[in-house]
């Protein structure tokens, strides 16, 4: 099993709105180092669901991938704002996952705890200019994240 890190905005798509939902398609990708980290995911990998752009960044629960990486129909869709006319049904450019919620953290960790917390210096989440909405996560940065939701 590996483990990644979904980052999303939740007035775009929150962590209550997957536990409501049950699944969710990981759609709008349009970054290929995301897409890539999408293509290397395997039915069972682990995923911390991380809530960006508001006042205290924090992974607060956790998803499992239930379909493994597959055409993003957002993007063949004019209407939608994800939509990107080089990608064809035939040969498409984007592709999607599909994620289950698992569980919620006991205590949401914050970015500021992950910055805080020497174990994690090296944590793709934690480079300077880090952007992508799908990052790997290594076992340990895992363990210890699930550690601190503990705290």
């Amino acid at each position: 099993m590996r483990y990644w890190l979904f980052k999303t905005e939740p007035s775009a798509y929150s962590f209550d709105d997957l536990e409501r939902d049950s699944t969710t398609p990981w759609s709008g990708v349009r970054n290929f180092q995301a897409r890539n980290n999408m293509l290397e995911m395997k039915l069972g990998d682990q995923g911390f669901f991380y809530h960006s752009s508001i006042a205290e960044p924090a992974a607060i629960g956790i998803c499992e991938v239930v379909r493994e990486a597959h055409p993003d129909f957002t993007a063949f869709d004019p209407k939608s704002e994800y939509y990107d006319r080089k990608s064809k049904p035939d040969k498409p450019l984007w592709q999607m996952v599909e994620v289950r919620f698992v569980e919620r953290l006991p205590h949401a960790v914050t970015l500021a705890q992950m910055r805080d917390e020497p174990r994690l210096v090296g944590m793709a989440l934690l480079r300077r200019g880090q952007r992508l909405s799908v990052q790997p996560v290594t076992p340990h940065e895992w363990n210890v994240i699930l550690e601190l939701s503990r705290a």
